[in-house]
């Protein structure tokens, strides 16, 4: 076999293939007599097909399989003879297929770049010391109470957190505009859900009230041609609701898993809870700074195409799945979800990606079974029956090397901490959690 390697630009490189005539038609006539054995046609015996014979049915079919599988193993060949590390699939543009003639082709692929990992040294960490209170624990409870409460109706005026049912027409110019009318409408007013005014303007408001407000359509509203536009809305108030939270007892304390001990045991566990929140989202605060460093470290690194387009993929994919589907065949996905939206992050998540494997290559870090026993363990303690949980994951592989990849990045976290120069800073416990949330 013979091979040529050519680097066209980049990481881009470009293989030209021989591979001998001998290989492929001995291939060919191997399965040709073996398929003769069993074949069955008009006016031969079984087994007895002439290969002459065979090679005029079959011989066109059983060459392109064997070129097929000839291509892709004179690949391997190739890539492995010359040392090199493909990413992604091959380009295979033929040259010579005849028969009775060398084999020839030219595959061009991209490789993966040598990743020179920089060694980044007192970069600066921001990390939040808080601690679950009395009083966040209160606030958490409350909000349990609010989503487990009812709404009844009230004769009052309506107020900020009521929710109101309401009919409404609005007009531009004078004209309906498409999606600005609504009947029987529910509204939680103050939850920012209409444009603004529109929830303040219905707060004082009576049922069988009628108002009309002057609005105007934000600049950056999603709608182009609303953007910025003068509005007026014809609101019909049809009734109030006021939430009521649902009582601090028994029945609320089983909704969320507490079947004894009472409002003692209930708090505990809201408790526990919070401090397991608080601590993974300041984890994942510190991590998030440490990826930034060494993003900004690497950021010249020349990575894949291939393996670009291969995460936008994905990422699209995921997006798909949050919203309830994966779509069907009529839909232009790449025109509703464009590469442009995940491209930067595609991007980072590759160059971190090769730069992590080589990291924990070069400094041999493992995730080890006790620190993955003891991370599947904390993921179980959420659930009603930890052991199940804890049987999942060691009887699926794939969720099994999800828990093994995120223990081995946490590791490499840990490790590069040692050198960062570490800023604590004490703050609340809602401010530590809405950090991973702007």
């Amino acid at each position: 076999m013979q091979v040529s390697i050519e680097t066209t630009s980049g990481l881009e490189r470009r293989l030209t293939v021989g591979v001998p005539a001998e290989r492929v038609d001995l291939e060919v006539d191997n399965r040709l007599e073996k398929a003769a054995q069993n074949v069955k046609l008009a006016g031969f015996r079984p087994g007895k097909v002439p290969m002459r014979v065979m090679r005029q049915r079959f011989g066109a079919g059983v060459r392109q399989e064997v070129l097929g599988e000839v291509v892709d193993q004179s690949f391997r060949e190739a890539v492995i003879q010359e040392k090199l590390r493909p990413a992604g699939q091959p380009n295979i543009e033929p040259r010579n297929l005849e028969p009775g003639k060398n084999l020839e082709y030219v595959a061009t692929f991209e490789v993966f770049p040598d990743v020179d990992v920089v060694d980044i040294k007192d970069f600066q960490v921001n990390k939040s010391v808080a601690e679950v209170k009395p009083d966040d624990v209160d606030h958490i409870i409350e909000a349990f109470r609010k989503q487990q409460g009812e709404w009844n109706a009230v004769s009052r005026s309506a107020v900020l957190e009521d929710k109101v049912n309401i009919d409404y027409a609005g007009t531009r110019d004078g004209e309906e505009f498409s999606g600005g009318s609504a009947q029987d409408s529910e509204l939680e007013l103050g939850s920012g859900r209409m444009i603004p005014g529109f929830e303040d303007g219905i707060v004082g408001m009576n049922a069988g009230d009628e108002t009309t407000l002057q609005l105007s359509f934000p600049e950056d509203y999603h709608n182009e041609e609303l953007q910025g536009a003068k509005v007026e809305f014809k609101v019909t108030l049809n009734s109030v609701l006021e939430l009521v939270p649902a009582a601090i007892d028994q029945d609320l304390f089983a909704k969320y898993g507490v079947k004894d001990g009472g409002e003692e045991q209930f708090r505990k566990d809201v408790a526990e809870n919070m401090a397991r929140e608080l601590s993974n989202a300041v984890q994942t605060n510190t991590k998030e700074q440490v990826m930034d460093a060494v993003f900004d470290a690497h950021k010249s690194l020349e990575v894949p195409k291939a393996l670009i387009n291969q995460e936008i993929a994905a990422m699209r994919n995921q997006m798909l799945q949050q919203f309830g589907g994966a779509g069907n065949q009529e839909m232009d996905l790449e025109s509703l979800l464009p590469d442009t939206m995940f491209l930067d992050n595609a991007e980072r998540r590759v160059k971190l990606g090769l730069v992590m494997a080589e990291f924990i290559s070069k400094h041999e870090i493992k995730a080890d079974g006790e620190k993955v026993r003891a991370a599947i363990e904390e993921m179980a303690s959420t659930y009603e029956t930890p052991q199940e949980v804890i049987d999942y994951y060691y009887s699926n592989q794939e969720q099994l090397s999800a828990v093994e990849s995120k223990v081995l990045e946490d590791l490499v976290v840990e490790k590069l901490l040692e050198s960062a120069h570490i800023i604590e800073s004490e703050c609340s416990y809602q401010d530590a959690i809405g950090q991973n949330q702007a």
